[in-house]
């Protein structure tokens, strides 16, 4: 398994070693010890999802506030997705910047994206089934979301815009100059 930080230094892309031979493969895909030694803080995963999509589905971009702020470990295990990280806390070096990183299930990839950062992805393949772990329970009252088209970001989401499959909540949210954010240097872990 190695580790490597992107651009956005807190996002971090995981490469977990695949043993394959004719009968398939198997690959360790998370290992908490290797993980915290990496990032140098605990991350205490609690639950796991997921969700299942056909092309052109696009979720996101979404987070929670305090004090239920989550991070994210996700991957993909069939189909293949771009996946984005957006840095949203305030007076960042990297705020408003963005990560945006190919996963599937053949490269097996994983995007660890902390606390402080919206996330979102859109499906490339005809169908996807994406997996994630998060560090904090789902809650509706800390629940927020940016607009996955906002030109302050300008994520290029790869799918063009009449094909990409969106929910109503998502077509609805506000730009990042509109939204609740985070504050730079606030330990979102204590």
């Amino acid at each position: 398994m190695t580790f490597e930080r992107t651009a956005i230094p807190d996002v971090v892309i995981i490469d977990p070693k695949v043993h394959g031979d004719t009968r398939g493969y198997f690959v360790e895909t998370f290992r908490a010890d290797k993980l915290e030694a990496f990032l140098g803080f605990k991350v205490p995963f609690c639950q796991d999802n997921e969700s299942s999509s056909s092309y052109g589905v696009l979720r996101g971009l979404h987070y929670q506030l305090p004090p239920h702020a989550q991070s994210k470990l996700v991957r993909v295990i069939e189909g293949e997705v771009l996946d984005v990280a957006v840095d949203i806390r305030q007076g960042s070096p990297t705020f408003g910047h963005h990560v945006a990183v190919r996963l599937s299930g053949e490269n097996k990839r994983q995007l660890f994206i902390p606390r402080g950062f919206a996330h979102g992805f859109v499906v490339l393949s005809e169908k996807c089934t994406f997996a994630y772990k998060v560090d904090n329970y789902y809650s509706t009252e800390c629940d927020r979301g940016i607009s996955f088209n906002d030109p302050a970001i300008n994520i290029d989401w790869i799918v063009e815009h009449e094909k990409m499959q969106l929910s109503a909540k998502d077509t609805t949210q506000p730009l990042l100059g509109d939204a609740d954010l985070f504050e730079y240097g606030v330990n979102l872990y204590a």
